[in-house]
């Protein structure tokens, strides 16, 4: 977990040192239903540093035998941090979503490697209040966790300015990278890549331009750098020529990506290299880090970043996400063209535009009223706590219109009153990489109220696709529902919400409740007697 950092930890570890049996448990996910406490301030700071978090105190525990029962207590396995924070960079991927959508819809389970919990919530509309320029709004609530009345729910959930219409974003120079190998001649793959590419040289304005560069073993520039105008039946004609051949090579395609955005760069536009793969990459450097090296002066002088379009039912997910996190960019996952219009058209500016680059988030429990917490999710996307305010540290590249949520299993302590904890967004200007930072806080009366039935159905959404994600890693999580009746709140949800994704998510459940249980089995859930504490 994180460390206090600083001579004053130092002498507190010290002080403190063999009183701290460090407890921890169970991990509760979700958020509820009950009121917001959101207070924000927005800071703007050009040395790197600031407003931080007291590190507040760790709590002495029982011993031994209690934190053995702690860590035994619904499935948490990790002890809670002594420094009382946390830290991430932020993440706007939902790739792991899409892709879990389109195995369970083929029939089988999705590996409980390919799902990531933060991914499945970021897929959703939250409703959080938008800031009307860059920056984000940090709304902070939650709620009660089941029967569990020590246990509460925590949302971080930050928020970016409304995206831009078609005519008022920035004009964009896309540099599209096309997977041509033998793996994408299966339905799905380069036949829905090419249709997706139709449909965005439809939307695309007169003033964007667009090269195209395919590979197989090598890498083969089909268009250089186009201008729309006029030009629509010639990039479609390239786009309808490319055939499925031979080996991946994903580092000939990406180099020579790269080569071909740097040459046609458009000075004040949105300049993007694409890539679109089934991410299988079995040639060349299959290594994410050192293929993105070769390319890192085209990232750092120009600020070319990386956008990556997964396809096909067997997808290299974690090759494709470690290559988008190292390239400043996201990925996203298509299965159908449904989903291709949603992201090339609906989604298009927030995946054209930035407004935060190297973003993370902090949030400070206080310990006076917190027990313990864990964060659930953003494995891969932890930072250390004294790296928050580091601006050489990498962080997340976010864009307008979007949002990202964090979830938090939170412990109080008996008759906890007061101030909960403190979140806080550090992010740098896309265009000055001023950095700048907001804050926002919540205390006990704002995750006091039960987390089904509330007020805000758009926190019961957040929390249904979280608990699903943790099922689907073979997780327990206090006061979670079983598979079958967490599809029930779904399916109601879906209909107070008239909102067609929540209907889809209830549907993912009931495909995994039968494939875990059976068509014989309610899908409570329950847990055996004694198997918690």
């Amino acid at each position: 977990m994180e460390r206090r950092t600083g001579e004053h930890a130092r002498k507190y570890v010290r002080t403190w040192q063999g009183a701290l049996g460090v407890l921890l448990a169970g991990g509760v996910l979700l958020t509820g239903c009950s009121g917001t406490a959101s207070e924000n301030k927005a800071t703007s700071d050009s040395r790197g540093v600031g407003p931080h978090p007291a590190p507040p105190a760790p709590a002495a525990t029982g011993g031994a035998a209690d934190s053995e029962s702690a860590k035994k207590q619904d499935g948490l396995r990790e002890s809670a941090p002594p420094d009382y924070l946390s830290t991430f960079a932020l993440d706007v991927d939902t790739a792991s979503y899409g892709y879990a959508r389109r195995t369970l819809g083929d029939g089988g389970l999705p590996d409980p490697s390919t799902v990531r919990p933060e991914e499945f919530v970021n897929s959703f509309r939250q409703g959080y209040r938008r800031p009307d320029g860059n920056g984000f709004t940090v709304n902070v609530d939650g709620a009660r966790a089941g029967n569990k009345d020590d246990w509460s729910l925590v949302r971080v959930g930050l928020a970016t300015r409304a995206a831009p219409t078609r005519d008022e974003r920035p004009p964009a120079a896309l540099t599209f990278v096309v997977d041509i190998s033998g793996s994408m001649a299966e339905t799905g793959r380069l036949d829905l890549v090419k249709k997706s590419l139709d449909v965005l040289t439809d939307e695309l304005r007169d003033d964007d331009s667009v090269s195209l560069v395919t590979f197989s073993d090598e890498a083969e520039t089909l268009l250089p750098m186009t201008r729309l105008q006029g030009h629509r039946g010639r990039i479609r004609d390239r786009v309808d020529s490319m055939e499925a051949t031979d080996s991946t090579n994903v580092e000939a395609g990406i180099r020579r990506g790269y080569d071909e955005a740097v040459d046609g760069h458009v000075e004040g536009a949105n300049n993007r290299v694409v890539l679109l793969s089934d991410a299988l990459a079995n040639t060349g450097d299959t290594d994410a880090e050192s293929i993105l090296e070769r390319i890192g002066s085209a990232r750092r002088d120009h600020g070319i970043t990386l956008f990556g379009v997964g396809v096909g039912s067997d997808y290299g997910d974690a090759f494709m996400e470690q290559l988008t996190n190292k390239g400043d960019g996201h990925t996203t996952y298509i299965a159908d063209e449904e989903q291709a219009r949603k992201v090339f058209v609906d989604q298009l500016p927030a995946h054209l535009e930035l407004t935060a680059r190297d973003a993370k988030a902090q949030v400070a429990f206080d310990q006076d009223t917190v027990k313990q917490f864990k964060l659930i999710g953003y494995e891969n996307r932890k930072v250390a706590d004294e790296d928050f305010r580091n601006d050489r540290v990498d962080g997340g590249e976010v864009g307008p219109g979007h949002t990202v949520t964090a979830l938090y299993a939170v412990r109080l302590r008996e008759g906890a009153s007061g101030h909960v904890a403190t979140a806080t967004v550090r992010w740098l200007d896309p265009r000055t990489r001023a950095p700048h930072e907001q804050h926002g806080t919540v205390g006990t009366d704002a995750i006091d109220g039960p987390l089904w039935g509330g007020d805000s159905k758009r926190l019961q959404v957040t929390a249904t696709a979280a608990y699903f994600a943790e099922a689907l890693r073979g997780g327990r999580l206090p006061g979670a529902p079983g598979l079958g009746e967490l599809s029930s709140h779904a399916r109601k949800l879906a209909a107070e919400t008239e909102d067609e994704s929540v209907r889809k998510l209830a549907t993912m459940i009931g495909q995994a409740d039968r494939l875990k249980n059976g068509p014989g089995d309610d899908g409570s859930g329950e847990v055996p007697e004694g198997e918690l504490d």
